[in-house]
């Protein structure tokens, strides 16, 4: 039985969280604080975290990094009432895979669930040591990435946003598939964090080459290729 940890402050959500969860077959233990939910994390096994943000003693997005500094990949869905897309940005930055805002609905946060733990137990036999394209190498093991031999320094998103653009070179991605494929959440016409990441990866990326390899199609989405 898969076991999630709840870190929720606010006792009546924490019990519906804790009651539907466990009525759809998983195990659950809850914490009400973030120190609380860091001590619970590293006290026992899970298999995905749910976390508020706003938490006494510990908030969310500090809870999430050190939740990454022990464990890279456990899912992290992020559940709170900050629906921005700074505090989007802010949760994917601190590790998070998945973010939804309350009021939610429980039918769509146990089918992010389910894809959270489904992802996470996909795991590839025989995955290359490190992909390149161009002058761009991405060691896998290490999560490292190089342009021109030159290490550069990634988020989580954006380096799993790069890797995403890598496999899918020479190809248009529109802002739906990144967000499904690397969010795992359905793109929110409303927000630009895409766009942002994006951006993001440009100016780590390409701004100090001559050769571009993030490119934007309008209307359509992005590509990463060398031939532009």
């Amino acid at each position: 039985m898969q076991t999630i940890l709840i870190v929720e402050d606010e006792k009546r959500v924490a019990d519906l969280l804790k009651a539907g969860l466990e009525e759809n077959g998983y195990q659950t233990m809850v914490a009400y604080d973030g120190a609380m939910g860091l001590r619970l994390f590293q006290t026992y096994s899970f298999h995905l975290v749910i976390s508020d943000i706003i938490l006494p003693k510990m908030d969310g997005f500090e809870l999430c990094k050190e939740i990454r500094k022990q464990n890279e990949k456990i899912p992290i869905l992020m559940l709170t009432a900050l629906g921005s897309t700074d505090d989007k940005l802010d949760g994917f930055d601190a590790g998070a895979d998945d973010y939804m805002t309350k009021p939610f609905d429980f039918r769509e946060l146990t089918a992010r669930v389910k894809v959270l733990l489904k992802r996470n137990k996909e795991i590839v036999a025989d995955v290359p040591e490190q992909i390149e394209y161009a002058d761009l190498t991405i060691n896998l093991n290490l999560r490292e990435v190089k342009r021109q031999g030159k290490a550069i320094k990634l988020s989580p998103k954006e380096y799993n946003l790069l890797l995403y653009m890598v496999e899918n070179a020479e190809k248009v991605i529109s802002r739906v598939e990144i967000a499904e494929k690397v969010w795992n959440t359905h793109f929110d016409t409303g927000t630009n964090f895409i766009d942002v990441y994006i951006n993001y990866l440009r100016k780590k990326i390409d701004k100090e080459f001559d050769v571009k390899l993030i490119h934007t199609k309008p209307g359509i989405g992005f590509i990463l290729t060398d031939k532009l």
